[in-house]
């Protein structure tokens, strides 16, 4: 594999996207995972890496290595489906990763979306770790809508408390544009997402207060004190309420761990949280029937006036991202680099 050292600090190397994405695969299959859970996990790293979502990109190989490493993730299952209604379906991952049971379900979450306006599907029994962008962008690519949650570990504190309860929790939103890039937004309801704070705590670098509390309940700067103590919701009650929301519909909901069961699960092993996730589908075109065309200008009209302001759109930086990655390549800290390699040997 070719790399390209540059002159920054830090030191980091210059790796293709090719490259993000074989390094990947070849980490993954050397850590005894099946070709159809490698490439479906490669993918959605190299897409992390690719708009320099750091915390979602290679790094993730070491959270990948150390769940499976602890034997609770079935590195060879392969996803079930079961048609529970017209408008629902439930893909069972067998304890797998989240990835290929998604990719599994998809084209028949699109299609129940086209017969009936809209779809829900539920993955159950599955390790997650990755973003959730590249899955409802993935149904946007279909021209649909696109909403996914998912509860994780009890890592963070409800608004006004200091221990445990709530997952990270995204909530990832797309909206598909005709011709264009869709409008999407995917956010932790925690402060930060966890990996960023692992970044954090891998570099020596401080963290804003607002971010976790130590273990006696105070607001911190250290990021290694944080991951001992709890993180904090984004917004206060607001982030606090959207995170309970979250453990309902994408676990009690759908028959599936809280973030509290999923740390219980795990029972100190180190894997990944295991729970399960909601995934909604809607298609704008029967939704909006003869009026879809009107529908689709008033979005436009809408993203004009947030971007005539010189507002973003929620993903612009990272879409920018993308198009320098594509064109010029990613840059990967040198000691991170020498750490996923050490992954193969």
């Amino acid at each position: 594999m070719s790399s390209t050292v540059t002159n920054d600090a830090p030191e980091q190397v210059v790796l293709t996207l090719d490259e993000v994405f074989t390094l990947s695969r070849n980490v993954l299959l050397r850590h005894g995972m099946s070709e159809a859970h490698a490439d479906a996990i490669a993918r959605v790293i190299t897409q992390g890496q690719r708009d320099e979502c750091h915390s979602h990109g290679i790094y993730r190989l070491l959270v990948c290595a150390r769940s499976l490493k602890s034997g609770k993730v079935d590195a060879r299952a392969e996803p079930t489906l079961c048609d529970i209604a017209p408008g629902v379906l439930a893909v069972d991952a067998h304890y797998g990763f989240s990835l290929l049971a998604f990719e599994t379900g998809l084209p028949v979450l699109a299609q129940k979306a086209r017969s009936q306006g809209i779809a829900a599907m539920a993955i159950n029994h599955c390790f997650h770790f990755s973003a959730l962008w590249p899955e409802v962008e993935a149904i946007a690519a279909q021209g649909l809508v696109g909403i996914a949650m998912n509860p994780s570990h009890s890592w963070v504190a409800p608004a006004g408390g200091t221990r445990g309860v709530f997952g990270t929790n995204p909530l990832a939103f797309a909206w598909p544009r005709e011709g264009g890039l869709p409008f999407v937004f995917d956010f932790a309801t925690s402060a930060i997402a966890r990996g960023d704070i692992e970044l954090h705590a891998r570099e020596g670098k401080p963290i804003p207060p607002h971010w976790a509390l130590d273990s006696d309940g105070q607001p911190t700067t250290d990021a290694r004190a944080a991951l001992d103590g709890a993180m904090q919701t984004f917004g206060g009650h607001k982030g606090s309420a959207l995170a309970a929301m979250i453990e309902l519909l994408a676990g009690a909901l759908i028959g599936d761990l809280t973030s509290m069961e999923s740390q219980a699960f795990d029972a100190g092993a180190g894997a990944s949280p295991c729970h399960g996730e909601l995934v909604i589908a809607i298609d704008p075109r029967r939704f909006g029937g003869d009026g879809y065309e009107a529908g689709q200008a008033r979005a436009e009209r809408l993203f004009a006036a947030i971007t005539a302001q010189g507002a973003r759109l929620p993903s612009q930086r990272r879409f920018e991202a993308r198009g320098r990655s594509e064109r010029d390549g990613v840059k990967v800290p040198r000691a991170l680099y020498d750490d996923v390699l050490k992954l193969l040997d």
